[in-house]
């Protein structure tokens, strides 16, 4: 009887010791930490939301929002099971290689960096840590990654624009304002892909018969100026391509073509949403959701060099009719039948805008144009 109270004794002071030990290492388990670096980009919700889809300032929350709405799909919680550092620049590159070794002095497991700029900063701050990118147009001819299909190193990320689709927007533009001649190609000779780009544009306009107008702007983007160049050439529309500073200056540039009266054709469908006639595109919030995708394999022991560089497999067409009416132009029932959304009036509950899906319905043909194009109908 004694030796078994002294053995139940025995087990009940290790259980009694074990019992903090195991509760501390549940408190101390590790949670892994996403350092998010961007230029621009807020990662506070603006005061409007609704607003904000509009194209108003808060650049970029609904774009790392819908990062971290895949990081909670995948079964993260922010504070518990993951913990996110944000450092944007506030529009200040020169800010962006301090941010970084911020990022790295926290250890973070790996930097989600948003842009070229932001990924060379991170790329400069630690040769080990996983770097995820989304934003940068030219990962290969920008020395960021050794190929697409291999990485190398400790970089991998998305992209989303392709040279080749800069014909098919002047296309588009052409079939919605078929008496468009002389379309302004306002650039930014900081981006990536330039030279391409606008090889492509003047290639498609040939072809098309319409004059391209190169009108360049560098920083710090001084659109006034730039549009008082278009008009006194008398251009009759616009097209841009891919820029991260356009993107995150899209109002601006909306409210000034409105006042010249220009249609125009865009890269992103946040364009169309902020005032431009068209756009086509990849979608710029897919790649957000996609990029997290990556953090989670990283994050399970997949290797940065061997994850390939994604390339955009879903694009769309975004028309605003609002804008439309405001040309006096009529889109031609051949082209809105194309469109994956018609923007009507300011975005509501009372007033949605038409899906690919109800289009479908009425244009049989919309299942070819989408395979010509590369996208699911």
């Amino acid at each position: 009887m004694i030796r078994r109270a002294l053995a139940l004794l025995i087990t009940l002071a290790l259980g009694l010791l074990v019992a903090p030990l195991d509760t501390e290492a549940q408190q101390t388990a590790k949670v892994p930490r996403i350092g998010v670096l961007t230029a621009v980009f807020s990662s506070r919700p603006p005061p409007d939301l609704e607003a904000s889809r509009e194209g108003q300032p808060a650049l970029g929350y609904l774009e790392l929002e819908a990062f971290r709405q895949e990081l909670r799909d995948l079964g993260y919680v922010e504070g518990q099971s993951i913990a996110l550092e944000y450092r944007h620049a506030e529009g200040k590159l020169e800010r962006l290689p301090e941010l970084a070794a911020e990022l790295v002095s926290l250890k973070v497991d790996v930097v989600f960096a948003v842009g070229a700029v932001a990924v060379q900063a991170a790329q400069h701050a630690s040769e080990t840590i996983p770097i995820v990118f989304v934003g940068a147009g030219d990962p290969v001819g920008q020395g960021l990654v050794a190929s697409l299909a291999r990485p190398g190193g400790h970089t991998t990320g998305l992209i989303h624009h392709d040279p080749a689709l800069m014909g098919k927007r002047l296309e588009l533009l052409k079939e919605a304002a078929p008496g468009v001649t002389r379309v302004a190609y306002l650039w930014d000779s900081s981006s990536a892909l330039t030279a391409r780009n606008l090889h492509e544009a003047e290639r498609a306009a040939r072809a098309l018969g319409m004059q391209l107008y190169p009108v360049e702007v560098r920083e710090p983007y001084a659109f006034d100026q730039a549009f008082a160049t278009m008009a006194e050439a008398h251009v009759d529309a616009l097209i841009t391509p891919p820029s991260g500073p356009f993107f995150g200056r899209r109002t601006q540039l909306m409210d000034l073509a409105a006042r010249m009266r220009l249609p125009g054709i865009f890269p992103e469908r946040e364009f169309a949403e902020a005032g431009g006639l068209m756009a086509y595109g990849p979608s710029v919030v897919e790649n957000y959701r996609r990029a997290a995708t990556y953090v989670d394999k990283i994050l399970h022991g997949a290797k940065p060099a061997d994850l390939p560089i994604e390339q955009p497999m879903k694009f769309e067409l975004v028309i605003n009719l609002k804008t439309a009416t405001a040309l006096g132009l009529t889109i031609p029932p051949t082209v809105l039948f194309l469109a994956d959304e018609v923007v009507r009036l300011k975005r509501s509950r009372s007033s949605p805008s038409l899906s690919a899906s109800a289009w479908h319905h009425l244009h049989p043909t919309c299942r070819q144009w989408r395979r010509r194009r590369g996208s699911a109908c």
